[in-house]
């Protein structure tokens, strides 16, 4: 749903030509997700050309195996074994296509659980995020899809890497992406401290911060806001600021492992402070002194950000239903330019006769086969549907 989607996209952005095949008739399941999965699809769909084709029927199957005999890559995303039922494993489409990158995305790689069924929840459940983010007995998922997504960009890393490999072999190769392995590598700081330091890490709720000044602060205004303070020179400067200077000549409080451990000593007065400003000139102090801060914004807050509405921070989509919106680009820049929109979001099928086309398909084959069910094209009989580009 989002693991696979996000290494296309991801691919599609960087200039890639995506070809997202999706069963016939009604397209990917997330195209019809409300709720917490309504931005599934349009998020992760953006400069791919969708082709509709029933896999299980013989024209439907050979559109698709002629589409990968011409691919550089083939990403899935489906439980293991699946595409191996249909003729489309690995095994196969090397033999058929040895240049081919064949990148699998699963629960898990290779080891125990490997035939296992898995979704985020899961692997943050067994992984050890869930009870890094949650109080004790209270495990909490993080509340966005970390690891299919970073799952889907470890993905997008292996395929261009074996794509330079290719460059100089002329071989192509299998590579794989898993969720709880990218959940494993999330929590290994935290694996490593019980190795650094003999003790276990505590959830993020009860733990000791690496940091003196790290916390929420209640504003005059009802609002919060957090603050870092992560070195010396900071400290400082934040106590000359704020008019707490009587600190820093605590003996106690002279280096950032002091302060750690005398928090009881500042951190009334500090919030005393805050409580004192509305959160407009807390945040403009904590700027002027150059401190890590930041208001608790919520997701729909950001279409108003003006740092993420700078030029190139989001491109125009236009959803489903016909309404117009804006969507993150990747956080990535060259030269200074962010990455834009090629194709908006595709309407199912709707680009499959013109994929079919550029396969060298003929008009009467294309009718005949949307005629019998074995390929989606949006309404559109014969004639290719439009590409919509936005600047």
């Amino acid at each position: 749903m989002i693991m696979g989607p996000s290494c296309g996209m991801i691919l599609a952005d960087l200039g890639a030509d995506v070809v997202k095949i999706e069963p016939y008739p009604n397209g990917d399941n997330t195209r019809r997700l409300n709720g917490s999965g309504a931005g599934f699809f349009p998020t992760f769909n953006r400069n791919k050309r969708s082709l509709v084709l029933d896999l299980k029927s013989k024209d439907g199957k050979d559109a698709a195996q002629k589409l990968i005999d011409q691919a550089d890559v083939l990403i899935e995303n489906f439980r293991p074994g699946a595409l191996d039922k249909l003729g489309f494993g690995y095994d196969a489409q090397s033999a058929s296509n040895p240049r081919l990158i064949y990148c699998s995305l699963k629960g898990f790689l290779s080891g125990p659980y490997e035939h296992r069924a898995a979704l985020d929840e899961v692997v943050q459940m067994m992984g050890g995020l869930a009870y890094m983010t949650g109080p004790t007995g209270r495990p909490l998922r993080a509340g966005a899809s970390v690891n299919d997504v970073m799952g889907g960009m470890f993905a997008a890393i292996a395929i261009l890497a074996a794509l330079q490999e290719r460059s100089m072999t002329g071989r192509g190769q299998l590579v794989r992406s898993a969720l709880f392995e990218n959940n494993v590598f999330l929590v290994a700081q935290h694996m490593l401290q019980m190795a650094v330091t003999g003790k276990p890490a505590a959830p993020l709720p009860e733990r000791i911060s690496a940091w003196a000044v790290y916390d929420l602060f209640d504003t005059a205004d009802g609002e919060q806001i957090f603050v870092g303070v992560v070195s010396d020179t900071q400290w400082v400067a934040f106590c000359t600021a704020l008019g707490l200077e009587k600190f820093l000549d605590n003996p106690d409080l002279q280096t950032n492992a002091d302060r750690v451990l005398h928090r009881a000593d500042f951190m009334p007065d500090i919030k005393a402070i805050f409580a004192a400003m509305t959160l407009k000139d807390a945040l403009a102090r904590c700027e002027e002194i150059g401190l890590p801060f930041a208001p608790i914004a919520k997701p729909q807050d950001l279409f108003d950000d003006p740092h993420v509405s700078q030029p190139g921070g989001t491109v125009d989509v236009v959803l489903p239903n016909g309404t117009p919106t804006r969507v993150p680009t990747l956080p990535i820049d060259f030269n200074g330019e962010r990455l834009g929109l090629r194709f908006d979001i595709p309407r199912c099928g709707e680009h499959s006769v013109e994929v079919l086309r550029e396969l060298g398909y003929a008009k009467a084959d294309i009718d005949r086969m949307v005629v019998e069910g074995s390929v989606g094209c949006d309404g559109n009989r014969g004639e290719p549907a439009p590409l919509r580009k936005l600047a």
